[in-house]
């Protein structure tokens, strides 16, 4: 929904899930790294390596500094994974220092509802993924999704799922009918699964305008958008 705004972005280590799709298969497979990469100015590709864990005093510190670099490029800052709320403890105490310098951007995989709970106030965007089993292979998460969903229509919510050749139209029926039970003003986003080997769809364009018809039939907006950062070799 913010695509072509730019963001900052914390990566947090380990995940809930083990999805077919992960592109950040690291945090769920390997032990957290000893150390972690930063930019040292913003969009320069010119990083450094500093100790895990990182500390509040750190990341404030890079903020300052890309904040003075690059005044006003960046929208808000995004907080992905892995999951982020699986240190959700971290947030409670990092946000309120964090919130100064930037709105903040959750990034999730939608099912850690106790966890959203603690921290949804300090939240200001919601980017909230439903697994759909087709693509994912994650059975059983609707009614966890749907209790996530409560919490983080609290905020300014979108909800995202990716698609495939797989995928299925009760799929994304189930899926309109989750959101259809909290808000219809909800905003869904049918992003189509690209291959590891690059920006290319692993989805018919005429599966993705059927997806939407039908989707678009009960829901106020229905997008389509891809992982542009794939197609600008952002990885």
């Amino acid at each position: 929904m913010l695509v072509g705004l730019r963001q900052a972005f914390v990566r947090f280590y380990g995940c809930s899930l083990s999805c077919d799709y992960c592109d950040s298969r690291d945090t769920v497979y390997s032990p957290p790294p000893d150390v972690c990469r930063v930019e040292r100015r913003p969009g320069s590709g010119d990083t450094v390596l500093i100790k895990n864990p990182v500390y509040l005093e750190q990341v404030v510190e890079v903020l300052e500094g890309w904040l003075q670099d690059s005044p006003k490029s960046h929208h808000s800052l995004s907080l992905t994974g892995g999951e982020p709320l699986l240190h959700f403890r971290v947030l409670k105490s990092w946000l309120p220092a964090l919130k100064r310098f930037l709105p903040i951007f959750l990034e999730t995989n939608g099912i850690l509802h106790a966890e959203l709970s603690e921290c949804i106030d300090l939240i200001d965007y919601v980017s909230m993924d439903v697994k759909l089993p087709s693509t994912s292979g994650a059975q059983g998460l609707w009614e966890d999704h749907l209790a996530f969903m409560r919490i983080a229509s609290r905020r300014n919510l979108y909800v995202k799922v990716v698609v495939s050749d797989t995928t299925t139209a009760d799929e994304v029926r189930k899926t309109c009918e989750l959101i259809l039970s909290v808000d219809k003003a909800i905003p869904l986003v049918l992003q189509p699964l690209t291959s590891a080997q690059g920006a290319v769809s692993t989805i018919p364009a005429r599966s993705l305008f059927k997806f939407q018809e039908i989707a678009a039939s009960l829901l106020r907006e229905v997008r389509v958008i891809p992982q542009t950062h794939r197609f600008l070799g952002l990885f």
